[in-house]
């Protein structure tokens, strides 16, 4: 969405907040061991393979050149500077990405939109296989931005705290939560206790985490060992959301987990019967209701409760993830960390925010959804107006 205009106006931008606000870069420890990986405003132009041995040199490298990305290795190596079968690995941090793009969310119909590369017709929500006023098929997407899937993106975070910490026993202090600066939060465990995971051993953590394989049977479900609200690891999580889900599911979502005919109506006439067994964990289902029906209503459960992470991040032992207290290039907001007992609070539509002064004047390209930024509406914006804005809105913008 960027015109050639727009990238010199952001690269001065981004070039003005980082003359004066090179303080708030978070180095990661040893970063003089990480790759760093540039993007910058020039179409296509990615630098790679960089090595840093003190805060000077990166600022410098960032006044000289203004990236519109920052990015580091989540990976130590002997030779950052090497490529890659020369860097000689040394380790990695485990990295976690949660985006609102994995997480189901009831807003992405009604700002998430697509635009006819050829026509320039727009629409909401997924795309479809063709335009309907040129009949092209190829198409740009948009991903918007609001405080409903970022909430969703934010309880996955949560979610993911809590199993590091009771499940793994990280301490708090070893967990660093950022805001990524677009649609969702990076979890950082920088403890040499994982340093040497191999590719393998981060899949089985990933696994676990999302509930891949998860069968309730193996965790005990009959009902002589009803799993309840409360419980340790995943039989806890699976009565939490199986409760969850039974207490929300409408008759259409019972069916889509294979409940139908008496059994179903036997679910729907009993639904506080069943509702505190699941609570209590005591033997207390209705007769009608048989152990696959259960094992349905758990497996359900430990959908709901699985952690909506990327695992392709953290399975990748040589990732560049975006560096701290950087600007993201589409947004113009700052990866910016959470304290882990701060997270239910965090807003970032106020805490993120890196331009707080000004306004600018903006020629929308195409229709655009509102947005919110410290509690103030802006738009819906229609096509081809000019609009005075915060230079934060602006910059979202552009």
């Amino acid at each position: 969405m960027k015109s050639k205009s727009n990238k010199i106006f952001i690269r001065k931008i981004f070039s003005e907040w980082y003359q004066k606000n090179y303080s708030k870069l978070i180095l990661p420890p040893e970063f003089e061991k990480r790759e760093f990986g540039f993007f910058t405003f020039k179409e296509g132009v990615v630098i790679r393979h960089k090595r840093f041995t003190n805060l000077k040199e990166l600022l410098d490298f960032i006044k000289e050149n203004t990236p519109s990305d920052i990015y580091y290795s989540a990976a130590y190596y002997e030779n950052p500077e090497a490529e890659m079968e020369y860097k000689g690995w040394l380790g990695a941090d485990l990295v976690f990405d949660i985006d609102a793009d994995h997480v189901e969310s009831p807003c992405d119909r009604k700002h998430d939109f697509w635009i006819c590369k050829n026509c320039k017709r727009q629409g909401f929500g997924s795309h479809p296989r063709e335009c309907p006023d040129c009949g092209e098929s190829k198409f740009e997407e948009i991903s918007w931005m609001c405080k409903v899937c970022l909430e969703s993106a934010k309880d996955e975070a949560i979610k993911l705290v809590d199993v590091l910490v009771g499940d793994f026993s990280f301490s708090q202090e070893e967990i660093k939560v950022f805001f990524s600066g677009h649609r969702g939060y990076h979890l950082h465990i920088e403890s040499k206790a994982v340093r040497e995971l191999k590719q393998d051993e981060r899949k089985e953590i990933v696994d676990y985490l999302m509930a891949v394989g998860l069968n309730p049977k193996f965790h005990g479900v009959n009902f002589q060992n009803i799993p309840s609200v409360g419980e340790a690891g995943w039989r806890g999580r699976m009565a939490m959301g199986a409760y969850q889900f039974l207490l929300e599911a409408s008759e259409s979502e019972l069916k889509a987990i294979g409940i139908k005919g008496r059994t179903l109506k036997k679910i729907i006439d009993e639904k506080d019967a069943i509702l505190e067994a699941l609570s209590s964990g005591r033997k207390l289902i209705p007769k009608g209701i048989g152990l696959k029906t259960l094992i349905k209503i758990y497996s359900a459960g430990a959908k709901k409760q699985s952690i909506k992470i990327d695992p392709v991040v953290t399975v990748d032992i040589h990732r560049l993830i975006r560096l701290g207290g950087s600007l993201h290039g589409k947004t113009g907001l700052m990866k910016i960390e959470v304290p882990t007992e701060s997270i239910e609070s965090f807003n970032p539509f106020k805490n993120a925010l890196a331009f707080k002064n000004g306004e600018i004047k903006v020629k929308t390209l195409y229709d655009l959804p509102e947005l919110i930024f410290s509690d103030e509406i802006y738009g819906p914006f229609k096509a081809n107006k000019i609009t005075e804005v915060p230079t934060q809105v602006a910059v979202f913008f552009s």
